[in-house]
């Protein structure tokens, strides 16, 4: 399993590892490998070898060798990318690039932090890191364009499950299973209004000459975007909420959107780049706040619900029917579906705080009292939750952990896949390998010609 996963993971440390671990002195660079047009330095092996071992990782064999295998399997995939015509775009690169670059401030203190640790300006380290974001990129998109067209049968679950052995199955902590009744916050219209008044005023600011990224950057109120001055980068109508992309597909090039209503709050949207049938946009995102007594109402209509419930005069799944707004759950009778995994079943430490607490002492069917939450939206929302079942841990087996053993046989098969496109490649492109380095025990043999 390491293989199909570090192939790309160790390039990546590089960026993602804490950056404290910058090598603390100079390395006599020279070039070890070629892949292609690509090549690989004593340097990235060794500051990748320093950073595995900082982190505690060890490895059977020479770990020197397994990083630069792992290099190379990188290199390999990113020569055959660029040979396949895969491409990102540079709202993409810049997004990532954002991303990575905030993780680093927020781990060091301050951007002024960064720029002294690494001795240069923001624009110079964004220019180290902009070339090898974008080849990680790359590579990410032929590994999944390799593993594309994987799927598993019954069948092959089953004989994966026979075959592997029983030591090597993991260990499954203990899980439970609920069903939801979902209360919104009900809202009040002077709460809605204001909100909409207050994008009202953005938006005449935009018309009026200000930058709308900058206003994005102060008052936006989606975490995923708000950093990056709204910008969402290059999406198709399918990756966008409804709502959304018909606004966002039917602007002009810098137009400003109306007020758009969707399940994530209110947004006003700009047209940065319109692509075939994707379009990047800038939005900014405002959602109402609960009052004191919004919170009450809601609170005290789930406990009477409640009441209603243990005294038998309501089922919970009729009461789920009658009075739950989460669209998700309402039809199946409030199960809950575990986003990670995609089954109905939970680990404690997958729940979020909330709701971890308030199945903490429940039991077997047992009513929770209501309690508030937030949605997949990251919205307020109010709860109570029934326990339906109770596993307690066990070593995965087909009754309980179908869908565990389903991935654990997909990945498999993505490893075999890997394994034999590696093998294939290294027949078709050009491949050297110093001297100093043709010693090693490499996994996949075709390294050395």
């Amino acid at each position: 399993m390491r293989k199909i996963i570090n192939y790309l993971i160790i390039l990546i440390l590089v960026i993602l590892l804490p950056v404290h671990l910058k090598a603390q002195q100079k390395i006599v660079d020279r070039i070890v490998a070629t892949v292609g047009n690509n090549i690989i330095l004593q340097s990235d092996i060794e500051n990748m070898y320093r950073q595995m071992m900082s982190q505690g990782m060890t490895s059977q064999g020479d770990m020197k060798c397994q990083v630069l295998e792992d290099l190379l399997v990188s290199k390999l995939m990113l020569n055959q990318a660029r040979i396949d015509s895969i491409e990102v775009s540079v709202a993409q690169v810049e997004m990532e690039l954002d991303s990575r670059l905030q993780k680093f401030i927020d781990q060091i203190g301050s951007q002024k932090k960064l720029e002294a640790y690494y001795d240069k300006s923001m624009q110079e380290i964004r220019s180290d890191f902009r070339d090898l974001i974008r080849d990680q990129m790359l590579t990410q998109q032929m590994q999944a364009k390799i593993a594309e067209d994987i799927t598993t049968t019954p069948s092959e679950i089953r004989t994966f499950y026979r075959r592997i052995p029983k030591d090597s199955l993991p260990v499954i902590p203990a899980q439970i299973e609920y069903r939801q009744l979902v209360r919104n916050p009900p809202y009040s219209e002077e709460s809605k209004l204001a909100i909409r008044q207050k994008l009202l005023d953005l938006r005449k600011r935009v018309i009026d000459g200000e930058d709308f990224a900058t206003l994005a950057i102060l008052y936006s109120e989606d975490p995923g975007s708000a950093a990056r001055g709204g910008e969402l980068g290059f999406q198709g109508r399918s990756e966008l909420v409804p709502e959304f992309a018909e606004a966002a597909f039917s602007l002009k090039m810098g137009a400003v959107s109306p007020i758009v209503q969707t399940k994530f709050g209110y947004h006003i949207i700009q047209l940065i780049e319109r692509k075939d049938e994707k379009v990047n946009v800038r939005h900014i995102l405002m959602k109402p706040r609960v009052t004191i007594a919004e919170r009450k109402s809601a609170l005290e209509f789930l406990d009477s619900t409640a009441k209603l419930i243990r005294a038998d005069s309501i089922d919970f799944i009729d009461a789920v029917h009658f009075y739950s707004q989460d669209e998700e759950t309402v039809m199946s009778g409030g199960i809950a579906v575990n986003p990670m995994t995609g089954d109905t079943r939970f680990q404690l430490d997958q729940l979020d705080q909330a709701t971890a607490e308030a199945v903490n002492n429940l039991k077997l069917q047992d009513i929770s009292d209501p309690f508030e939450s937030k949605d997949m939206t990251g919205s307020p929302v109010f709860r109570i939750i029934k326990i339906t079942n109770r596993l307690e841990p066990h070593t995965a087996n087909l009754k309980y952990d179908y869908s565990i053993l389903t991935q654990m046989t997909k990945m498999s098969k993505q490893q075999q896949a890997m394994t034999d496109w590696i093998i294939e490649k290294q027949k078709t492109t050009y491949i050297h390998i110093d001297e100093s380095y043709r010693a090693c025990n490499f996994t996949n043999k075709g390294w050395v010609k």
